[in-house]
């Protein structure tokens, strides 16, 4: 049995390997984890060991098909759980991170089961992100373009926000802007900002919001009004 410390690296190390194809660094592992690069390579010895890591050596860790099946279901438990608890329990997308963090390791695959049919099997969470299967099937994890990248007078729509801060997800979310929220973008600044229109109401975002927002551009079937 796995100890949620090592449920975490594997799941650290699935989230890595979503944007880096490549070998992970034991320095990039340890600044995810936030935690020393000793203590890094430590923990991935005992995954090395069990086989559920392969690493090259001067070139970083990744997961074999053993470790990735078992990152797939910590993710499925955290996605899930992130899921329920805004249904069901009344909490705002921002607070639901940290409280699966806690809950993801601890849940048998019966409970697992049971809130997958109170969901409805959802395919995405409150972020956007998608839910590995039931069969453990990793999902489609391109996150596409960011509203950073768009330029002045495209239209997208909210596909994926980061979860990554609590409070850049409250502030996005009392401005309407959510995932499948449709945004036109007004202005982008030099400056590093980036003005969209959401609802009638124009928002300037930072860069460094912007860049957590991935979205799609609107098709031309849906292209039937302004945002």
């Amino acid at each position: 049995m796995l100890s949620a410390k090592m449920e975490d690296y594997l799941k650290a190390l699935y989230r890595l390997q979503r944007d880096d194809d490549g070998p992970i660094s034991t320095s990039g592992l340890a600044e995810a984890l936030d935690v020393t690069p000793p203590t890094a390579s430590s923990m991935l010895d005992k995954l090395e060991a069990r086989g559920f890591v392969e690493r090259e050596k001067y070139k970083g860790a990744r997961l074999t098909p053993e470790g990735e099946t078992v990152a797939l279901e910590v993710v499925r438990h955290h996605r899930l759980l992130e899921t329920y608890l805004t249904r069901h329990l009344g909490y705002d997308w921002s607070e639901v991170h940290d409280e699966a963090d806690r809950l993801e390791h601890h849940i048998s695959e019966e409970f697992e089961r049971r809130v997958a049919a109170a969901l409805d099997d959802p395919e995405f969470d409150p972020h956007g992100d998608p839910i590995p299967s039931e069969a453990l099937e990793a999902p489609d994890e391109d996150p596409g373009a960011t509203l950073g990248e768009q330029s002045t007078g495209d239209i997208v729509v909210v596909e994926r926000v980061s979860d990554r801060d609590p409070e850049e997800l409250s502030y996005l979310s009392e401005r309407g802007i959510t995932p499948d929220s449709r945004l036109g973008v007004v202005d982008v600044a030099p400056i590093g900002m980036v003005t969209v229109a959401v609802d009638g109401q124009e928002v300037s975002l930072p860069d460094r919001v912007a860049e957590l927002i991935h979205v799609r551009p609107v098709n031309q079937q849906e292209n039937t009004g302004t945002a």
